[in-house]
């Protein structure tokens, strides 16, 4: 531990008990104080649901995932299409098939493991998971390093150099800083540090508690860390996307299981490929297909650009699911986005 650190903790925890953030899956600190403790349930829960998500947007599907499936018990009983279906607009779909498989395994063992080195071997769940539901479920004196806890330390530190390195390093330095007395308050403290005050690109260095012991601060220019490696752009696809109407029923499908949106219930359409959209290609069935515009997502490794075709079934039914049109629902963002462009009669 950076010897200048060592009284850091004492500061960032007087900070927070007056300045936490008053979260739905949170247990606040006054309420900790009392001697209450978290469900390991709410906190695993939150944790899954808040990788590559914002909080407001999180914290929509955690209310509604929490009223439907109250604990874990209940969601091991779901059935996977209505879990799927649930999740649908979160994104990062293996996410809720890895949700599934940890919430069966964890009922099959009576309950949720309590240290982060057994946690760690569920589905789905990684370091900084594992460490996130110890410390803050169970109050393992372990270390939850995320996104924000890693700006952070990088500024503190002014960390430069390889970033695995940094990410190492700051991995070493927060382990020895996590109070032995108070590791969920620690860690809930870090992660609103870089939430709400040690922001990505406008820092608020006036009202930081612990901006003290902050070298970046020090150098005049907090948002150039942390140094990270220039992503290379993504790559660009393309391909056309069907809404085929019969009545007042449209044509979708179930993915399948492995791959981008397993599981999940989508719209027919091409395979998605690199280079120039070409002619109208993979249509489910013969129609008077017309083209109703273009919708464009971004996935984690590459943009995409989808031809919407609106038709009219001209002969039987293909097989699929057959949905009314007015009841459909739970659809991935990029095959709403397509789905919202029908044209109702």
């Amino acid at each position: 531990m950076s010897a200048k650190l060592n009284t850091l903790p004492d500061r960032l925890l007087d900070w927070y008990a007056v300045s936490a953030r008053d979260l739905p899956w949170r247990m606040g600190p006054a309420a900790r104080a009392t001697g209450e403790r978290p469900d390991p349930y709410r906190v695993w829960l939150a944790e899954i649901m808040l990788q590559q998500t914002t909080v407001p947007h999180g914290a929509r599907y955690f209310l509604a995932f929490t009223e439907r499936w109250p604990d874990v018990g209940a969601l091991a009983e779901a059935k996977d299409e209505e879990v799927m279906a649930a999740w649908a607009g979160l994104g990062y779909y293996a996410r809720a098939r890895n949700l599934l498989k940890c919430a069966r395994q964890v009922q099959a063992l009576g309950g949720f493991p309590k240290t982060a080195k057994e946690l760690i071997k569920l589905p789905g769940i990684g370091p900084y998971t594992a460490g996130a539901v110890a410390a803050l479920a169970f109050g393992e004196r372990a270390a939850a390093v995320d996104g924000n806890v890693e700006r952070v330390f990088s500024r503190l530190l002014a960390l430069s150099g390889p970033w695995d390195k940094a990410k190492a390093r700051i991995c070493r330095e927060v382990s020895a800083l996590v109070p032995a007395d108070r590791p969920a308050e620690f860690a809930e403290a870090l992660m609103d540090l870089g939430a709400t005050i040690c922001a990505p690109k406008r820092p608020n260095c006036l009202i930081c508690p612990v901006s003290e012991f902050c070298k970046a601060r020090e150098e005049g220019v907090p948002e150039r860390y942390p140094v990270k490696t220039k992503k290379k752009p993504k790559p660009h696809r393309t391909g056309h996307v069907f809404l085929l109407v019969d009545g007042d029923h449209i044509l979708l499908e179930r993915r399948p299981d492995k791959g981008l949106l397993g599981g999940m219930l989508g719209l027919p359409g091409s395979d998605w490929r690199e280079g120039e959209l070409g002619e109208m290609t993979g249509a489910p069935a013969r129609g008077d297909w017309r083209a109703l515009g273009e919708v464009r997502h971004v996935f984690t490794h590459f943009s995409l650009g989808l031809t919407v075709w609106q038709g009219t079934l001209d002969g039987d039914r293909p097989d699929g699911v057959w949905t009314q049109i007015e009841a459909v629902d739970g659809l991935p963002s990029v095959f709403a986005k397509a789905f919202a462009l029908l044209e109702r009669g």
